[in-house]
């Protein structure tokens, strides 16, 4: 029960890696407030609670926290996962409004929910960032401009928040997920996802639950000493 007594926020959190986090993180006994704009499948453990949620509406979020620590009194966990490939073009072919959306989602709903959620962890003395990244935010891949832009930004980003609130008892990481079978990888085309799984040393699709046991490590106390780097969670892609 590595989580007991920690009040956390999980953002895209209905279904793939998102899912397999938040009840990951209620086994282990955190209370778990899993923020999507929809939820497909109900959760069956009463430690999770969904709240309809815009990730890109700096507003809201600044609003919502403000409730969960008047009610809860404590945020000890933000994982920001929220994000989608949204587009394949590349930087001549994606339609700027395309751009602009998966840059809001990717990237902005991850500073919006880092800065709403900042005062509160300096104030009670500290608390721990995870933020999905890619293993394309980690090397670079060919077309999905606006997908590998704004998920490197969120690695540096990640490694800004580690050195700047270190001080104050606030980790911050990344997580860099190769090809996993979430319901996003298993709609896109299939010759597609099978040229990467070819390219992958394991030889197949990782799990979300394997994502998400890396992301319990990164935020609990197991990671105490662990902040400002990144976790692969590839198969092996990116040692090659």
């Amino acid at each position: 029960m590595r989580l007991t007594g920690k009040n956390i926020i999980v953002t895209g959190g209905s279904r793939g890696i998102g899912r397999a986090a938040v009840e990951l993180f209620a086994e282990e006994g955190g209370k778990v407030f899993n923020l999507d704009i929809s939820l497909d499948e109900e959760f069956t453990n009463p430690n999770i609670e969904f709240i309809p949620h815009d990730v890109t509406d700096f507003d809201a979020w600044q609003n919502l926290v403000k409730e969960l620590v008047d009610k809860h009194g404590k945020i000890d966990i933000l994982f920001n996962n929220a994000g989608s490939v949204g587009a394949y073009e590349g930087i001549e072919d994606i339609d700027m409004s395309d751009w602009h959306r998966v840059v809001d989602l990717n990237l902005n709903g991850v500073f919006y929910g880092t800065r709403a959620v900042l005062p509160y962890m300096k104030a009670q003395g500290g608390g721990v960032m995870l933020h999905t990244s890619s293993m394309w935010g980690y090397v670079g891949a060919t077309g999905v401009a606006a997908y590998t832009a704004s998920k490197g930004a969120v690695r540096s980003f990640s490694k800004n928040v580690a050195l700047t609130y270190a001080k104050d008892n606030i980790r911050s990481n990344s997580l860099h997920p190769g090809i996993i079978a979430t319901p996003m990888v298993l709609a896109q085309d299939k010759d597609l996802t099978q040229s990467i799984v070819d390219k992958t040393p394991i030889g197949r699709l990782g799990t979300p639950r394997e994502v998400a046991m890396a992301a319990l490590f990164l935020v609990s106390d197991e990671s105490s000493y662990v902040t400002g780097t990144e976790l692969v969670v590839d198969g092996g892609h990116t040692a090659q």
